[in-house]
């Protein structure tokens, strides 16, 4: 039996993580033997075991403060590891599983040479697509979130392939990808203790990106395996895209991940536009520019979280 964990937060999304837990519930494990972890992430009321639950063991933890997504994970990571689990799969609470995601995603890390992180396809789920209007009916739930991920390191940006796209297996070859997306990712114990947790520098947002650049610059490799599927309720947690909580995370925390990744020429570029958003960007956006240059990380000068 090969040990694996989940790791969980909940904040203030009961609701979501319910759901995903039935899902859970239902996955094919085969030669698995699962523990999932749910840290409830300083939400005003902490979440609660509802059920008893057939095919996994479930371990309920509690932090009075957000920790954030690089704190909290990493807090329950390393208590998985205490455990004895041998592969830990981070997974956003907003999710639902297909039954065969785990043990694919498990089989293409174990099969697959310098492997470092294994990902999923993942769609939105069904009413939570950008632009709903586009699709037919038939196609809600069917419409691409991430198929591997894009680093335009010219212009420091993070993008998804294949993102609002109806899936016509136009991305289902199994490829070597720029990053993983903390939505779900599969990796070793042993890679954890070879590259470090999470940096919790960032919180919220491009966490995921500064492992992935740890991952690769180490010579392992980020592998999309487009067999294994989950459906995402998009940013259901933290208001949404476009929120004042996102201008505030992504605008300090591109600054960060560009200023230790990119090329000169590149930062130099993400210091006049740093420039142009502390005159003329939205409040938050300006809070985030300057708290970057303040040196303000982790939960930073803002309340609301």
């Amino acid at each position: 039996m090969t040990p694996v964990a989940i790791s969980i937060l909940n904040f203030n999304g009961d609701t979501e993580t319910d759901a995903l837990l039935e899902s859970i519930d239902s996955l094919f494990l085969g030669n698995i033997a699962l523990t999932v972890y749910v840290l409830d992430n300083g939400s005003k009321a902490a979440y609660v075991q509802k059920k008893q639950y057939q095919h996994f063991v479930l371990v309920l933890l509690r932090e009075q403060r957000n920790l954030g997504f690089s704190g909290g994970h990493n807090k329950v990571i390393h208590r998985a590891m205490q455990d004895g689990s041998d592969y830990i799969m981070v997974l956003n609470n907003d999710t639902i599983l297909a039954e065969d995601l785990l043990r694919v995603l498990l089989k293409t890390a174990k099969d697959t040479e310098r492997v470092g992180m294994v990902v999923p396809k993942i769609y939105f789920g069904a009413g939570s697509e950008y632009h709903k209007e586009r699709y037919k009916r038939e196609e809600l739930g069917k419409v691409i979130w991430y198929a591997g991920g894009l680093i335009d390191w010219k212009n420091v940006l993070a993008s998804h392939r294949g993102v609002d796209e109806v899936d016509r297996g136009q991305y289902d070859k199994t490829v070597e990808t720029d990053f993983a997306t903390g939505c779900c990712m599969l990796l070793s114990s042993g890679v954890i203790k070879r590259l470090g947790l999470f940096d919790e520098r960032y919180f919220l947002y491009f966490e995921d990106s500064d492992l992935s650049e740890r991952v690769k610059r180490s010579g392992l490799r980020i592998v999309y395996e487009p067999r294994a599927v989950l459906w995402h309720a998009n940013a259901a947690s933290t208001g949404g895209s476009g929120s004042s909580l996102q201008d505030y995370y992504i605008s300090r925390n591109r600054m960060l991940f560009g200023f230790s990744y990119a090329p000169l020429r590149s930062k130099i570029a993400l210091f006049r536009e740093s420039l142009g958003l502390l005159q003329h960007g939205r409040p938050m956006q300006k809070r985030g520019i300057m708290d970057f240059y303040l040196r303000r990380f982790g939960k930073g000068k803002i309340d609301h979280v």
